[in-house]
């Protein structure tokens, strides 16, 4: 591990250390290495063809015309790359829909974009979990050898 010292204004200081408290980090260090990796991650860097996981989350206004079943189909047409999905009633009409999707970022990223720009959709985010597949050659139990491919989540893309 690097040692590295940086200088802040004394307004950044007081904020840094109200986001440690919030977040339980138990120094700067811990919580100024948070901030970092979050915000690498953020960084676009020939990512387009790499693997993640993506979290897209948005409130979504049911009462808009077809937009009830337009969501929910636009999962079933990218059923591979689809997780898990998950919907939250707030209202009579508004709900909460997280879904994980898995694949190329471009590709997580273009079904969230198009779901963002859909008219009653709003507060939408996406949150890309960059990860990287492992071949590995394994023996269970007396079985013969076989391969598993493993996913390993990366720190950055």
């Amino acid at each position: 591990m690097q040692r590295i010292t940086i200088t802040i204004d004394d307004e950044l200081a007081a904020e840094l250390d109200a986001h440690m408290s919030t977040i339980g980090a138990s120094g700067r260090s811990e919580a100024i290495r948070d901030l970092v990796r979050r915000g690498l991650a953020t960084i676009p860097q020939e990512t387009e063809d790499a693997g993640c996981f993506g979290v897209i989350s948005c409130a979504i206004d049911q009462s808009v015309r077809n937009l009830a079943s337009r969501v929910p189909q636009s999962r079933l047409d990218r059923h591979d790359q689809t997780v898990a999905a998950l919907s939250v009633p707030i209202d009579h009409s508004t709900s909460v829909d997280v879904t994980v999707m898995r694949g190329r970022v471009s590709d997580v990223t273009s079904f969230a974009e198009a779901l963002f720009l859909e008219r009653g959709v709003m507060h939408g985010t996406l949150g890309l979990i960059p990860v990287a597949e492992d071949k590995v050659t394994h023996v269970h139990n007396e079985g013969p050898p076989h391969e598993h491919t493993h996913l390993k989540v990366r720190s950055s893309f």
